[in-house]
């Protein structure tokens, strides 16, 4: 396993995490600990969940059932933000929320610190300066270490980070965004910003929702029981015509080379500089395994010249 630092930050992380998005809702507890233990087995400690997981608090539930002393040998991500209640008042970026919605968490975490506390997307509501100054209150009490945004635009990084600075306080360490090779829009503004403020990106549907595991073909019927399968109307979204020629091109590239298509998708994540770690949810232990081996290829400059060509 790789280590990389958190942006500009000292927090590091392994280059694979471990998104925990299935605990608490796809899989059972005692499945939840199969995959935890392969993820520390195969030397991830990097855990990203939210609150709003696993139907609002069933993955860190389930996260602080299975982690037991082994909290203190890995990096602790969660969230807040998402709508916690049916009636729309436990959400958002406000100090009052924040304050209830660290407690919760902490809780359920069975922690006394999150190493990387993270606004899973922005308020609208809630001026930028009162949450920056709730999350910094939070890191000065040591209930949390590190902050991070996520779902953000390049404006919104630059309105954080430059709030931050005046107000004299630690800002965002990190992003958390969709990125891959099918969702790749983060490079014209996003990426710049991101990287000209030393913060990490951890990109999730490293797969794109698992358009990039090469288990559906064009024509050919959906896989029974499959994500997509499941999910019509995100798989229309996804499977345009110029999709399916940027799958079959990158799938034809890493056939080429003996690689596969999702060897291809992680490492070529792993190859931009400003990723941090690449977050990638399991089910299964094999699944874990699999993502930590398929982030070994090492792109060479010709080969990322070459994939831009059949992405654009």
């Amino acid at each position: 396993m790789q280590f990389r630092n958190l942006g500009r930050s000292g927090l590091r992380v392994s280059l694979v995490g471990l998104g925990c998005n299935n605990f608490g809702g796809r899989i059972d507890l005692e499945a939840t600990r199969k995959v935890v233990d392969a993820a520390i087995e195969h030397g991830i400690t990097l855990f990203d969940t939210a609150d709003i997981y696993g139907e609002r608090g069933g993955s860190e539930t389930a996260l602080g059932e299975v982690l037991g002393a082994r909290r203190k040998q890995i990096v602790l991500a969660t969230k807040f933000g998402m709508d916690m209640d049916a009636e729309g008042v436990k959400k958002g970026g406000s100090r009052r929320y924040i304050m209830n919605a660290v407690e919760d968490s902490l809780r359920r975490l069975k922690t006394d610190w999150i190493d990387l506390y993270q606004l899973h997307r922005p308020d609208p509501l809630t001026p930028i300066e009162e949450t920056l100054r709730a999350l910094d209150d939070l890191v000065r009490q040591g209930k949390v270490r590190y902050v991070g945004c996520s779902n953000v635009v390049a404006w919104q990084v630059a309105d954080a980070q430059w709030t931050a600075r005046d107000l004299g306080i630690p800002g965002f360490a990190s992003a958390q965004d969709e990125y891959s090779l099918l969702k790749r829009g983060a490079d014209k503004d996003l990426i710049p910003a991101i990287a000209h403020y030393g913060m990490g990106l951890l990109p999730y549907f490293p797969l794109a929702n698992g358009a990039l595991t090469g288990k559906y073909k064009r024509g050919a019927a959906m896989p029974e029981g499959a994500r997509l399968t499941k999910l019509p109307e995100r798989a229309g979204q996804i499977f345009s015509e110029d999709n399916w020629r940027r799958i079959e091109g990158l799938t034809a590239f890493a056939e080429q080379r003996g690689h596969s298509l999702v060897e291809l998708a992680f490492s070529w994540l792993a190859a931009q500089p400003v990723v941090s770690s690449v977050i990638a949810g399991a089910t299964r232990p094999e699944q874990v395994a699999a993502n930590v081996k398929a982030a070994d290829w090492a792109l060479s400059a010709e080969d990322l010249a070459e994939i831009d060509k059949i992405t654009a």
